[in-house]
């Protein structure tokens, strides 16, 4: 194959080189145009490079890990993952591994130079185990994919890299909420009632945080009884750092509907009575509350966009007073202000401050979810029935709250023997 050559064509230079010949006929690729000598053989370089690198804008063997781990982000994560797993990467990336291992050629890093790099987080940042797991991860994984799928190196330097041990165990942060404790809690929050409402949903569901506040009032079956999960609720950064407010006040954010967790969290549960009625009354207020409010109440409405990662349509939330006429499919959620504004997830960051600090209740909205389950696996259900109502991808998830369960139910066998043994005399 001949190589790059620069040509005059008219007022305007040309590169141009010849490739690969197809069915026995020569093949070429020419651009034309370029005001100057300089800048053809520039541009001519850089598309010569790329075709003799199969179509990449770099050589395999000379990119740095820094370019690849950009590389990989886009042609891998952007794709493939969510949009949290895909901000929580980026994060790590941007702040820990470019500033550290981004100067080095991809096929030049070591096991070791990584596992000093680990070693060194570890000794100097108090992170976290999970944080530091969570940081391995994304080295393991992008090395991953240089080795096994694109092959830009043999092996994965990475891959028996360890963890430093951790000499004090990481407790556990799941708290099961005692009976007192929701009787605190509820008692607390009666008069918030999308608060209310929000926490008593997911006590009595054990959905997750962000499938609570995906619902919708067409996800409730009232007369089946059943409750429907067919998608979650996701926060993403606002374009640019602007922060929009609502006539109240209040900063937002931009809100979408996403997919669920995984295949096996799609799906139709069963729901009592006490849930039920409440809802009902719920359903019943709001529609006061609309008419209260008239033209000033916020409405919110589903509007398809493009996601700018992965090129496919999402559903984006659109905002908007009842006396503005949006030609856009409405979208009914379920817990709202009073005035209809819809503050997703982020409604529940106030009264968890209030329950840690002024109740004096360890939590986390997960508790909920753990709650429920502890009481249903207690209370002799079935584990597989259980795994299928919260949605989980395999039962060895469920089957992990069920010893802690257990576990906590043989000490306290163990004490009522003791207690009973106590009257004996021998």
């Amino acid at each position: 194959m001949a190589k790059l050559q620069i040509k005059k064509r008219g007022k305007v230079y040309q590169y141009v080189f010849e490739i690969a010949s197809i069915d026995g006929v020569r093949k070429w690729i020419s651009k034309s145009g370029f005001i100057t000598k300089a800048e053809a053989e520039r541009e001519g370089a850089k598309a010569y490079s790329e075709y003799m690198n199969t179509g990449h804008s770099f050589a395999p063997t000379e990119i740095s890990y820094s370019d690849y781990l950009d590389y990989w982000m886009k042609q891998y994560c952007e794709i493939n993952l969510k949009y949290r797993t895909i901000e929580t990467y980026s994060t790590i990336i941007r702040l820990h591994i470019k500033p550290k291992l981004g100067i080095y050629k991809l096929n030049s890093i070591t096991s070791s130079t990584i596992q000093e790099f680990i070693n060194d987080l570890f000794v100097h940042k108090n992170f976290s185990k999970n944080y530091l797991k969570n940081i391995l991860k994304v080295l393991k994984t992008s090395f991953g994919y240089a080795t096994d799928v694109v092959e830009f190196i043999k092996y994965n330097p990475a891959l028996k890299v360890k963890i430093p041990k951790y000499d004090i165990p990481e407790s556990d942060p799941v708290h099961i909420f005692t009976p007192e404790e929701i009787k605190i809690i509820f008692d607390r929050f009666k008069n918030s009632r999308c608060i209310y409402m929000a926490f008593l949903t997911a006590y009595y569901t054990g959905l997750r945080i962000s499938e609570v506040f995906a619902l919708t009032w067409e996800d409730i079956d009232f007369e089946k009884k059943t409750l429907r999960v067919d998608r979650n609720i996701v926060k993403k950064n606002q374009v640019g750092g602007t922060k929009k407010r609502h006539l109240s006040g209040n900063s937002t954010a931009v809100w979408y509907f996403g997919t669920c967790k995984t295949s096996s969290s799609y799906r139709t549960i069963d729901i009592g009575d006490t849930l039920l009625n409440s809802l009902k009354e719920f359903k019943q207020e709001q529609e006061i509350y609309k008419k209260q409010y008239g033209e000033s109440y916020m409405k919110h409405y589903a509007k398809e966009v493009e996601n700018p990662y992965t090129k496919k349509k999402e559903i984006k939330i659109i905002n908007a007073i009842a006396e503005i006429a949006v030609a856009l499919p409405e979208v009914h959620f379920i817990f709202l202000k009073d005035n209809g504004i819809f503050e997703g997830t982020d409604t529940c960051k106030y009264p968890f401050k209030v329950i840690h600090y002024e109740l004096g209740i360890p939590c986390r909205f997960h508790d909920f979810r753990d709650t429920h389950a502890t009481r249903l696996i207690e209370a002799g259900a079935d584990i597989k029935a259980v795994s299928k109502r919260l949605g989980h991808s395999t039962i060895e998830t469920t089957y992990n709250i069920y010893v802690r369960v257990t576990s906590q139910m043989e000490k306290e066998i163990v004490s009522k023997f003791e207690n009973y043994a106590a009257d004996l005399s021998f």
